[in-house]
Protein backbone atom coordinates (compact mmCIF):
# COMPACT_ATOMS: atom_id res chain seq x y z
CA UNK A 1 0.00 0.00 0.00
CA UNK A 2 2.87 2.38 0.77
CA UNK A 3 5.86 3.18 -1.41
CA UNK A 4 7.99 3.53 1.72
CA UNK A 5 9.11 0.11 2.96
CA UNK A 6 7.73 -0.70 6.42
CA UNK A 7 11.23 -1.52 7.63
CA UNK A 8 12.40 1.99 6.67
CA UNK A 9 9.32 3.57 8.24
CA UNK A 10 9.92 1.60 11.43
CA UNK A 11 13.54 2.77 11.49
CA UNK A 12 12.47 6.41 11.07
CA UNK A 13 9.93 6.04 13.88
CA UNK A 14 12.53 4.45 16.16
CA UNK A 15 15.07 7.21 15.47
CA UNK A 16 12.45 9.95 15.87
CA UNK A 17 11.42 8.47 19.21
CA UNK A 18 15.04 8.19 20.33
CA UNK A 19 15.75 11.78 19.27
CA UNK A 20 12.61 13.05 21.03
CA UNK A 21 13.58 11.21 24.22
CA UNK A 22 17.08 12.67 24.42
CA UNK A 23 15.80 15.87 26.01
CA UNK A 24 12.54 15.64 27.95
CA UNK A 25 10.05 18.38 27.27
CA UNK A 26 8.19 19.53 30.37
CA UNK A 27 6.55 22.84 29.51
CA UNK A 28 5.51 25.36 32.12
CA UNK A 29 1.74 25.12 32.61
CA UNK A 30 1.28 28.89 32.39
CA UNK A 31 3.59 29.74 29.49
CA UNK A 32 3.81 26.42 27.64
CA UNK A 33 7.57 26.61 28.00
CA UNK A 34 10.29 25.43 30.33
CA UNK A 35 13.39 27.55 29.78
CA UNK A 36 15.92 24.98 31.06
CA UNK A 37 14.45 22.33 28.77
CA UNK A 38 14.16 24.81 25.92
CA UNK A 39 17.83 25.66 26.34
CA UNK A 40 18.83 22.00 26.46
CA UNK A 41 16.75 21.16 23.40
CA UNK A 42 18.15 24.14 21.53
CA UNK A 43 21.69 23.03 22.37
CA UNK A 44 20.82 19.53 21.17
CA UNK A 45 19.29 20.86 17.97
CA UNK A 46 22.27 23.16 17.37
CA UNK A 47 24.80 20.35 17.77
CA UNK A 48 25.80 19.30 14.27
CA UNK A 49 27.30 16.01 15.37
CA UNK A 50 24.27 14.55 17.17
CA UNK A 51 24.37 10.96 15.82
CA UNK A 52 20.69 10.21 16.45
CA UNK A 53 19.55 13.35 14.69
CA UNK A 54 21.92 12.65 11.81
CA UNK A 55 20.63 9.08 11.43
CA UNK A 56 17.06 10.40 11.38
CA UNK A 57 17.95 13.08 8.83
CA UNK A 58 19.83 10.58 6.64
CA UNK A 59 16.88 8.18 6.72
CA UNK A 60 14.45 10.91 5.64
CA UNK A 61 16.84 12.38 3.06
CA UNK A 62 17.36 8.90 1.60
CA UNK A 63 13.70 8.60 0.66
CA UNK A 64 12.44 9.22 -2.86
CA UNK A 65 9.83 11.87 -3.54
CA UNK A 66 6.80 9.52 -3.30
CA UNK A 67 8.10 8.16 0.01
CA UNK A 68 8.71 11.65 1.40
CA UNK A 69 5.18 12.60 0.36
CA UNK A 70 3.84 9.56 2.23
CA UNK A 71 5.89 10.40 5.32
CA UNK A 72 4.39 13.89 5.43
CA UNK A 73 0.86 12.55 4.83
CA UNK A 74 1.35 9.90 7.55
CA UNK A 75 2.42 12.65 9.96
CA UNK A 76 -0.76 14.57 9.20
CA UNK A 77 -2.88 11.43 9.45
CA UNK A 78 -1.39 10.56 12.84
CA UNK A 79 -1.81 14.13 14.05
CA UNK A 80 -5.51 13.96 13.22
CA UNK A 81 -5.55 16.39 10.31
CA UNK A 82 -6.94 13.60 8.10
CA UNK A 83 -8.47 10.20 8.71
CA UNK A 84 -7.86 6.92 6.88
CA UNK A 85 -10.84 7.52 4.59
CA UNK A 86 -9.15 10.71 3.38
CA UNK A 87 -5.73 9.12 2.81
CA UNK A 88 -5.73 9.88 -0.96
CA UNK A 89 -6.51 13.53 -0.19
CA UNK A 90 -3.71 13.66 2.43
CA UNK A 91 -1.26 12.28 -0.15
CA UNK A 92 -2.41 14.76 -2.77
CA UNK A 93 -2.13 17.66 -0.34
CA UNK A 94 1.32 16.50 0.80
CA UNK A 95 2.47 16.45 -2.81
CA UNK A 96 1.16 19.96 -3.41
CA UNK A 97 2.39 21.60 -0.21
CA UNK A 98 5.54 19.67 0.67
CA UNK A 99 7.93 22.17 2.23
CA UNK A 100 11.35 22.59 0.62
CA UNK A 101 12.91 21.83 4.00
CA UNK A 102 10.83 18.71 4.66
CA UNK A 103 13.57 17.01 6.67
CA UNK A 104 13.93 20.05 8.94
CA UNK A 105 10.15 20.26 9.26
CA UNK A 106 9.79 16.60 10.25
CA UNK A 107 12.82 16.48 12.57
CA UNK A 108 11.50 19.62 14.28
CA UNK A 109 8.02 18.15 14.74
CA UNK A 110 7.45 17.21 18.39
CA UNK A 111 5.94 13.73 18.76
CA UNK A 112 6.89 12.82 15.17
CA UNK A 113 7.30 9.14 16.11
CA UNK A 114 3.86 9.05 17.70
CA UNK A 115 2.25 10.73 14.69
CA UNK A 116 3.89 8.34 12.23
CA UNK A 117 2.93 5.35 14.35
CA UNK A 118 -0.66 6.55 14.67
CA UNK A 119 -0.82 7.26 10.95
CA UNK A 120 0.42 3.77 10.12
CA UNK A 121 -2.06 2.25 12.58
CA UNK A 122 -4.90 4.22 10.97
CA UNK A 123 -3.99 2.50 7.69
CA UNK A 124 -3.86 -0.89 9.47
CA UNK A 125 -0.11 -1.21 8.99
CA UNK A 126 1.81 -3.09 11.67
CA UNK A 127 5.31 -1.86 12.43
CA UNK A 128 5.98 -4.00 15.51
CA UNK A 129 8.69 -6.04 13.84
CA UNK A 130 10.50 -3.03 12.41
CA UNK A 131 10.79 -0.42 15.19
CA UNK A 132 14.19 -1.40 16.43
CA UNK A 133 16.44 1.38 15.14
Amino acid sequence: MLAIPLERLGFIIAKAREFDAEVPVEPDATTGSDPPDDDERQILLDTPDNPTEQELRDAIDGLGMPERQELLALTWLGRGDYDADNWPEALRQAGQTMPAGLTDYLVGTPLLADYLEEGAAALDLSLEDFERG
